[in-house]
């Protein structure tokens, strides 16, 4: 009898052993979860083992851009999350300044990329052509961003659509979006206008650039560049047309109209980037990918690189 009730305590002893050694295990392998997931959202590195997730290790973790790029391309070639490894490898390459092979990185890969990502992929090589000093593709892009927006082909007939930005999300709406495309437009031609004057100043070209300062909210200086043609300060300020346009310019300037509504976007396109482009072809006969103006000065290059 006392040998059962011995065997009995023995085998309710392992039981109660093995139970809080379970419960131990249990909870060192949580914490050891959720201190591995801390770590991801810490470093914002994604979970697993694959190409991305070791191309984005090398970039944030080992710091190492370089071993970053190589993986980032296995990647793509393994179609190993598409989207985000041809969009995270052109933003590292930018930092090297591998820009212009970043760009065709882009145009030879996104067809790949899912249609989500289109948008996402327009900005970066916004930005890339901006650093590349390639003004004329960029210009063309942010017009033809312009033009989607208009035909409500960006943000799906809502009002306002998601964007992301060092990881966290916003709500962008479509006056918003526009105002950001037309600034970082104008701001563009702005530096063609001003190199132009420098080179072979008119009254016609001044009164452009007095539009893209006007459009950027910098009245003052607009003023003073459309006084000058008023002033006969500039060649051809005795142009009767051009004279014309600046006063209705200077108008615009005191009355401080509010910024361009989507609206004004056709008619502003069939005034003022027609004569950009005709500005352009005329400074880069055969269309070559990089203005020869941008070559012969060098005072603004600053303004051109993020």
């Amino acid at each position: 009898m006392n040998s059962i009730s011995s065997n009995n305590n023995h085998n309710q002893q392992m039981r109660i052993m093995r139970t809080t050694m379970m419960k131990k295990m249990k909870k060192n392998s949580s914490s050891s979860s959720n201190e591995e997931d801390l770590y991801h959202v810490i470093h914002k590195v994604p979970h697993g083992d694959s190409p991305y997730v070791k191309a984005k290790h090398a970039q944030l973790i080992e710091k190492n851009p370089e071993a970053a790029i190589v993986l980032f391309w296995k990647a793509i070639n393994a179609g190993d999350r598409v989207d985000s490894a041809l969009k995270d490898m052109a933003v590292v390459m930018k930092k090297l300044d591998r820009s212009e092979e970043a760009i065709e990185a882009i145009k030879s890969f996104r067809s790949r990329c899912s249609k989500q990502a289109q948008e996402s992929l327009d900005n970066v090589l916004i930005d890339l052509y901006k650093k590349c000093g390639r003004l004329d593709e960029q210009i063309e892009l942010l017009k033809r961003k312009l033009r989607l927006i208009y035909q409500g082909e960006v943000f799906n007939g809502k009002p306002t659509k998601t964007a992301r930005s060092h990881g966290k999300k916003f709500q962008v709406s479509v006056k918003q979006e526009i105002s950001r495309l037309l600034k970082s437009n104008y701001l563009t031609a702005e530096v063609i206008y001003r190199k132009a004057q420098m080179i072979d100043p008119d009254a016609n070209k001044a009164c452009n650039l007095g539009l893209c300062l006007i459009k950027q909210g910098r009245f003052d200086d607009a003023g003073s560049v459309l006084g000058d043609v008023l002033q006969g300060k500039i060649p051809g300020s005795e142009d009767d047309k051009a004279k014309n346009k600046a006063r209705e310019l200077l108008m615009e300037v005191k009355a401080i109209q509010p910024p361009l509504e989507l609206s004004d976007i056709v008619g502003l396109e069939d005034e003022f980037f027609n004569g950009l482009e005709l500005l352009m072809n005329a400074y880069a006969p055969g269309r070559s990918k990089r203005l020869p103006i941008f070559e012969e000065i060098s005072s603004f290059r600053d303004q051109l690189a993020c």
